[in-house]
C-alpha cells in the first residue's frame, strides 16, 4: 500500500478510544477499522475532517506516503 495510515498511534497519543472518535465522527466501528488497517481503498474529505479537528492533527499525522506507485490492481 502507498499510503500508509497511522491512525491508530495518533488514537493512543490521545488517549482516545476507536469507539469514541466513531461516537464523535458519526461512522461505525467497522469502517474505522477498515481504514486503521490500511484496508480502506477511500476516504470522504468530510470524515478525514472530523477525525483531524477531534484529533488535534494535521492530515500528513494519519496519513503518510511510503515513495512507491501502487498497482490500481493490486488487492
Amino acid at each position: 500500500m502507498a499510503i500508509l495510515v497511522h491512525l491508530e498511534e495518533i488514537l493512543k497519543e490521545r488517549n482516545m478510544t476507536s469507539k469514541e472518535l466513531c461516537g464523535l465522527i458519526g461512522i461505525t466501528e467497522a469502517n474505522l477499522s477498515i481504514l486503521r488497517s490500511g484496508k480502506a481503498k477511500g476516504i470522504r474529505f468530510g470524515t478525514i475532517n472530523k477525525i483531524c479537528y477531534y484529533l488535534q492533527c494535521d492530515v500528513g499525522d494519519i496519513l503518510k506516503f511510503d515513495g512507491n506507485l501502487e498497482d490500481d490492481d493490486e488487492n
